[in-house]
């Protein structure tokens, strides 16, 4: 090689690494993934308008209810439709989490977050998806999964579907072991699927962001993130997150499913209220793998975000939330 060649090359490879390292995808955390079967939803492949535009009317005669309800039968122009086995629903997510450098929480039964696990050990963070169907765990059980490395986020804390709120006596040995284990928890507070309470799901009354109140008092220590950010009771989200400073609030469904509109309104009131660091990225992926980069888009075009804002919700707070640092 002559000196030219290598004094060139010396030259130009240095600017071509920096080049690459300007455009390389910026990583995100995605607080909110799950480990469902093709099928959760009914017989595949379901349809789901992300976002909706306007939500459906149903008629209680027809039976139709809840997620099948409003995602059976979309009116939207940019449906989407759920993979029809479940290798090819956790292949194609893992693939949208590859190509948008995504890593993300992953909620399910333990032999369901296993199993995916297994396929990207390095995107996938291990959650569980506490009181949710087919999920029947103690807290010993939670103990032995945080001690063997299977349980890293205790969440989604679905109890609302099972008829437990936060101040539910059932919940006080969770609360207790996973403040012992500083182990964080994402609790689902947010109406559910439209027509919840008539497939067997509690009232709203027991999805109130207030009822974590005495919960943090009584264990100060615990680290809690508001799943779907307590849509739609923003002045209740707000006081809890001003006397609490350590709550932080994952978007959830908002990001996606809700009228584009309404999301970023809600969003907006947070971050207008001084929340900008407590508000962290979630798709709540459950069986249609483009949810994760609709939600993606969604922040990017929110026109009341500065890039800094947009950074923290992506990665900077929940890494900061889940002591990722390092």
């Amino acid at each position: 090689m002559n000196e030219k060649l290598l004094l060139a090359l010396l030259i130009v490879l240095p600017m071509l690494a920096q080049a690459g390292e300007r455009n390389a995808v910026s990583p995100i955390i995605d607080m909110h993934l799950h480990a469902y079967p093709a099928d959760r939803f009914g017989p595949p492949p379901v349809a789901i308008c992300a976002p909706f535009r306007i939500f459906p009317t149903w008629n209680r005669a027809s039976q139709e209810q809840g997620v099948s309800a409003v995602a059976g039968k979309p009116y939207c122009d940019r449906a989407l439709l759920s993979p029809t086995t479940d290798n090819a629903l956790r292949e194609q997510t893992i693939r949208i989490l590859e190509r948008n450098n995504v890593i993300g929480v992953i909620s399910g039964t333990p032999e369901d977050v296993r199993a995916w696990r297994e396929s990207a050990p390095d995107r996938l963070i291990p959650g569980l998806e506490l009181f949710g169907r087919g999920v029947d765990v103690a807290p010993d059980d939670i103990r032995r999964l945080h001690a063997d490395g299977d349980l890293k986020v205790l969440a989604e804390v679905v109890g609302q579907y099972a008829g437990i709120g936060p101040k539910d006596p059932k919940m006080a040995p969770f609360w207790a072991l996973a403040e012992e284990l500083d182990l964080p928890v994402g609790i689902h507070i947010h109406p559910g699927p439209p027509g919840t309470p008539y497939m067997g799901g509690a009232t709203q009354g027991l999805t109130r962001p207030l009822d974590l109140d005495d919960i943090l008092i009584e264990y100060p220590n615990l680290r809690i993130y508001v799943i779907h950010a307590g849509w739609p009771q923003l002045d209740d989200m707000l006081t809890l997150m001003y006397t609490h400073p350590q709550v932080h609030v994952d978007i959830g469904a908002l990001v996606n499913i809700h009228p584009r509109a309404d999301f970023h309104r809600y969003l907006k009131a947070i971050i207008d209220a001084g929340f900008g660091k407590r508000v962290m990225f979630s798709s709540d992926q459950m069986i249609w793998p483009e949810l994760i980069e609709r939600a993606i888009e969604s922040i990017k075009q929110a026109p009341f975000l500065n890039e800094e804002q947009r950074r923290d919700i992506f990665y900077n707070n929940a890494a900061r939330f889940l002591r990722l640092e390092d």
